[in-house]
């Protein structure tokens, strides 16, 4: 363990340091002390083993952790065989339903857009995120409708937000 944070310094940034720091203040530093103190700076930075950048990142992602997570209780797609016996054919939207504590979201995914409503009827935002880092952001309207255009391409989930109550989240979903 080091004893200060200057020990973690690179002997031009220690150099500068001192120059700045130095009796006689206030005197330029050279430029070529500045431009060795960033260049060590810019290395040191390169550095950084990928492994910690992936575990500062995953950090990160417990920034909304207080966010409630919303089960996906009904997937067209995956519950085919339930509907077909009450469908003569295949329907061309898929339906599905995330159950939250505080509410139900309904989504129907259409060739162009995602489409939903929350029951029981609330205003607020939904967002919808893809693994491939793309964010659609839109408003849900009073009677708790909204829509997501265009239907994401990746991996996708939704987050919603209503004044006064905890993010609900759903997991991941592939189209």
């Amino acid at each position: 363990m080091r004893d200060s944070p200057d020990d973690n310094l690179q002997p031009a940034q220690r150099e500068w340091l001192a120059a700045r720091e130095a009796p006689a203040a206030r005197q330029a530093v050279s430029d070529d002390l500045l431009l060795a103190a960033l260049r060590e700076a810019l290395a040191a930075r390169e550095a950084v083993p990928a492994a910690f950048i992936e575990a500062g990142k995953s950090a990160y992602a417990w920034h909304h952790i207080d966010a409630e997570l919303a089960q996906l209780t009904f997937d067209s797609l995956r519950d085919a065989e339930l509907t077909a016996s009450t469908r003569s054919e295949s329907a061309s939207i898929r339906a599905l339903t995330y159950q939250s504590a505080r509410f139900t979201i309904e989504v129907e995914i259409t060739d162009d857009a995602l489409l939903g409503q929350l029951i029981p009827p609330r205003g607020g935002t939904a967002e919808m995120r893809t693994q491939a880092g793309h964010i659609s952001t839109t408003s849900i309207d009073e009677v708790g409708c909204f829509a997501i255009e265009p239907k994401p391409d990746s991996p996708f989930r939704l987050r919603v937000r209503s004044e006064g109550q905890p993010d609900v989240v759903t997991g991941w979903l592939t189209i």
